[in-house]
């Protein structure tokens, strides 16, 4: 028979207590001794163990003490032992404590009463409690109110117990009684919590009557009237209007607790304008006012849930959310962004962006750890306002080109990369941000930055005096030439390594770099290499940036600096007038580039010049000496266009992505329109008015309407032994995110007594058992239901098997029925995602997990495998749709997916078609953790085959 457990004691297995020893210090007169020796046998037998001979000894010995301390573990110890015997019966001796038990509740010290009222709510014997029920009622009356709040919880117990109501036929009246002379705010709310659990009648009628005075009574009677609405209004819709004034009288009350419950129960059971605003405003006042980080994330979340379902009226709120941002915790931060990007509209777009424009501002000032973190968020917001909203992009743009030079190189690629974007979009600025670009080049400081503030440079410099000032800065940038003398080049190895790691805080290796879409090609630089304060290079002046990361042999960036002063000298062709000049800065031009070969071929530095950057720059060499038409057209158009096309590409994306988001229709072509005007308003407020309104719309779009569906239950249904095995079990497997149920049905398919069946199951991977089996019982033919709870705590792929273990009357032996498997499927806790490029790429490089899957299959069609593999993994694809446009024979994509446990998971899959039509190439998995890179290559191994 299953027993509640009403008891949770810690047990260290190490020190067992001997029965005899507990039994000798018990019979003792040391009072610390009895203590110590009443918590071993507490402990022992919630560990399963019996202690039959202890009960006398306990009687003699430890019934007549004075201690508080004994009696109360007397009472522990009477609450965990067996009181029945095998037929339910309550056991003889246990007639020796009720008149023990009776002192109690007469006994002159209020702590001795308290707690022994206490112990008989968790008592279930009718017997036992059933002459003790005089003592209980005597208590409802005591001066003390510790006594009277244990008496009514006591009477509760009783009452709700299978004879509870012959036992005390009044005591709801009895309680009324008690609640309306109480003036303890805990008694009178246990009081209360009695009427609504044993008469809810009485305690409706309770509140209704006195209904003025509920923003007085305590936070602890507050919060069951909370309680009993919620559940009066779930059973009885029509009687919700007078229920929904009386929480909104409660918004007022000084307990935080109330105000918050008050919110979360308007929310769940009106959709009336007025109540989901007074609700969001409330949520709103305990962002400011609670000083709690766990508080206010709760209320982002309950806010970022209003957000979906009631957006119209958040809006209006979006500076009251945005005042969070106050916080310095960046989980709160990150929060309050993500709710208030997806809010902004035409109306409150300044307001928004001037907030986050100060935030930035004082991200400078600050001298918080997190600051460049901070401001790497903040920037991404603005670039998402800029882009929803081009017409802001002016006010914010140049505030953001400060930060280029930020030592976060995270939030300088950020401001860049917004830059980029917002001089395409926005050509009416395009004069302004190039002139701000070259008076601010010389403070940035990281080789990606600089090489995309290149590329910004040579694509949008256009007229003559922008182009000479780009050739200009670049040249004042790389500080006099040559970058070493040949004396030097002579001088040996070891001094020649110096003079670059005296400019550069790290000399990078050569190393992988992961490109665009997943491949790998090599970079030798450190593409985040922050340098150290100029210094004097070969006798040369004082350097500038460009010189500095090119000595510490950044050659990619060498090669963006060739090509952007390619573009610019073909540019310069093209507005320069005078032959003179032009001739004259391609020589210069010529000189600098053949500068960065010699550098790269010279053994000045620790590695020489990577293949991709000198075939880059001898290119570059080349089309100086001799430039057609059409090279030219490629240089100067091409590069642009295909940016163009790639911004195009995204924004169709993103809005594809909210067309699907927006796909649910909120008002179908032959929804019902509900006129307030022509409504019978039968003494309503205008709230409650609302609120049916409301109702008869959801009614209309069949919301009310909970639709099950069965036949996705019947695909988790698992058989677990034969048909032709004495006992037949089945499972509902029901996963949820951080544990799994087991619903299983096992049947008696003898015509026998099973006897101590046993249900023992076992795990293997991240997976636990929550509770010990039980012995069942089971009669011939008939079937029993048994819950298995089984903890998940990370994701990856687990078996949970085990055995069926009974015994028969006429076999002495247990007999044993093997179950078969369950696995659970790592696809239950994971789901797309969306990450950008560069968090791709970082994490790529950090995660040290790698599974490598060779590409086995007998699909033939590239994309038809990306398709299948995609469909498989429930993963999302992160590369574009144009970058898998057309056919090459080759394919190489990115996916992603998140875990409900947070971690991360990374796939890139590499093919290539062969020439009998066979797909080749590897699929790569990276995480974090172990368990995700096995189990996704296994899922993938399994499934990879065929198209079914």
């Amino acid at each position: 028979m299953e027993k509640s457990c009403t008891l949770l004691i810690h047990f260290d297995e190490g020190t067992p207590a001997i029965a005899n020893e507990i039994k000798e210090a018990l019979e003792g007169n040391d009072v610390a001794a009895k203590i110590d020796a009443m918590k071993k046998a507490i402990m022992l037998l919630l560990n399963g163990e019996t202690l039959p001979q202890l009960f006398i000894t306990i009687v003699r010995y430890v019934l007549p003490s004075e201690d508080h301390t004994v009696q109360k573990l007397l009472l522990l110890y009477l609450e965990i032992i067996e009181k029945t015997d095998t037929k339910g019966r309550v056991l003889p001796e246990m007639i020796l404590i009720c008149q023990n038990l009776r002192n109690n509740l007469q006994h002159p010290n209020e702590y001795i009463r308290g707690v022994t009222l206490r112990f008989l709510c968790r008592l279930n014997e009718t017997e036992i409690i059933e002459p003790l029920i005089p003592s209980v009622l005597q208590n409802l009356e005591h001066r003390h109110q510790f006594i009277r709040r244990n008496a009514i919880l006591a009477v509760m117990s009783i009452y709700k117990l299978p004879q509870g109501e012959q036992l005390l036929v009044d005591a709801p009246d009895m309680i009324e009684k008690v609640l309306s002379t109480e003036q303890d705010p805990s008694a009178k709310r246990n009081a209360f919590l009695m009427l609504f659990t044993c008469a809810q009648d009485r305690a409706i009628n309770y509140l209704l009557t006195h209904v003025d005075r509920v923003s007085d009574w305590g936070e602890l009677l507050q919060m069951v009237v909370l309680e009993l609405i919620r559940k009066v209004c779930r059973t009885n819709r029509a009687e919700k209007g007078k229920y929904i004034k009386i929480i909104i009288s409660l918004l007022n009350a000084p307990p935080t607790a109330v105000i918050y419950e008050c919110a979360s129960t308007l929310v769940s059971l009106s959709s009336a304008p007025t109540a989901i605003r007074a609700a969001a405003n409330t949520y709103c006042q305990l962002l400011l006012s609670q000083s709690d980080n766990n508080v206010k994330l709760i209320v982002l979340d309950r806010l970022n849930e209003l957000k979906s379902s009631h957006r119209d009226i958040m809006v209006d709120l979006i500076m009251d959310v945005l005042r969070s941002l106050s916080s310095p915790n960046l989980d709160i931060r990150r929060k309050t962004l993500d709710i208030v990007l997806e809010l902004i509209t035409p109306r409150n777009i300044n307001e928004v962006v001037l907030m986050l424009k100060k935030e930035v501002v004082k991200t400078q000032s600050g001298e918080l750890e997190k600051n460049g973190e901070y401001r790497q968020m903040l920037i991404q917001a603005i670039h998402s306002c800029a882009i929803k909203f081009p017409e802001v992009a002016s006010t914010v743009v140049h505030l953001l080109m400060d930060f280029l030079g930020d030592s976060n190189v995270a939030s300088a690629i950020d401001v860049v990369v917004f830059v980029r974007e917002i001089i395409e979009t926005n050509p009416k600025l395009r004069v302004s941000i190039i002139t701000r670009l070259l008076d601010t080049f010389y403070q940035i400081r990281a080789a990606r930055v600089c090489s995309c503030a290149l590329w910004i440079i040579g694509e949008y410099c256009l007229s003559l005096s922008e182009v000479e000032s780009g050739i200009a800065t670049i040249k004042q940038c790389l500080g006099e030439l040559p970058f070493y003398s040949v004396s030097e080049e002579g001088e040996g190895t070891d001094a020649s390594k110096k003079t670059p790691q005296a400019n550069s805080i790290t000399v990078s290796s050569r190393r992988p770099a992961i490109l665009a879409d997943g491949t790998y090609a090599t970079q030798s630089a450190a593409s985040e290499t922050a340098f150290s304060a100029p210094t004097v290079v070969q006798g040369s002046l004082a350097s500038g940036n460009l010189r500095s990361l090119l000595l510490t042999g950044d050659f990619f960036l060498g090669a963006v600096v060739a090509c952007t002063l390619t573009k610019l000298v073909l540019r310069l062709q093209e507005v320069q007038p005078s032959k003179v000049e032009v001739n004259k800065a391609t020589t210069q031009a010529l000189l600098i580039i053949v500068s960065m070969l010699q550098l790269g071929q010279s053994s000045v530095l620790p590695h020489p010049i990577d293949n991709d950057s000198n075939d880059r720059i001898v290119l570059c060499i080349r089309l100086l000496c001799n430039t057609g038409d059409d090279i030219r057209k490629i240089w100067l158009q091409s590069c642009r266009q295909s940016f163009v096309k790639m911004l195009s590409e995204k924004q169709l994306r993103e809005t594809e992505e909210l067309k699907a988001k927006a796909q649910v229709s909120h008002a179908q072509p032959d929804d019902l329109i509900d006129f307030y005007h022509l409504k019978s308003r039968k003494g309503m407020s205008q709230l409650e008015l609302e609120d049916e309104v409301q109702d008869d719309l959801k009614r209309a779009t069949g919301e009310f309407v909970n639709d099950t569906d069965d036949a996705n239950k019947l695909n988790r249904i698992l058989q677990l032994t034969g048909f032709s095995d004495p006992v037949y079990a089945e499972a509902y497997v029901t996963v949820h995110h951080y544990d799994i149920v087991l619903d299983i049905t096992v049947i008696n398919r003898t015509k026998e007594t099973l006897q101590n069946l046993c249900l023992e199951l076992a795990t293997m991977g991240d997976l636990k058992l929550v509770e010990r089996p039980q012995n069942y019982t089971l009669a011939p033919e008939s079937s029993k239901q048994i819950k298995a709870n089984i903890k998940v705590s990370s994701t990856e792929t687990g078996v949970i098997f085990g055995n069926i273990v009974y015994e028969t009357s006429n076999v002495h032996e247990r007999t044993v029925v093997v179950l078969n498997d369950i696995h659970i499927d790592i696809m239950d806790y994971i789901s797309p995602a969306v990450c950008t490029d560069a968090a791709f790429r970082t994490m790529w490089a950090e995660f040290e997990w790698e599974n490598k899957v060779a590409v086995n299959t007998v699909i033939q069609d590239e994309k038809e495998f990306l398709e299948h593999i995609i469909k498989s993994t429930n993963m999302k694809c992160l590369t574009p749709v144009s970058a898998l446009d057309d056919e090459c024979g080759f394919l190489a994509a990115n996916l992603y997916a998140k875990s409900v446990f947070g971690e991360d998971a990374l796939v890139n899959l590499s093919i290539e078609k062969q020439a009998d039509g066979k797909l080749s190439g590897y699929i790569r998995i990276r995480s974090k953790t172990q368990g995700i890179a096995l189990s996704l290559g296994d899922k993938i191994t399994l499934k990879q085959k065929g198209g079914n």
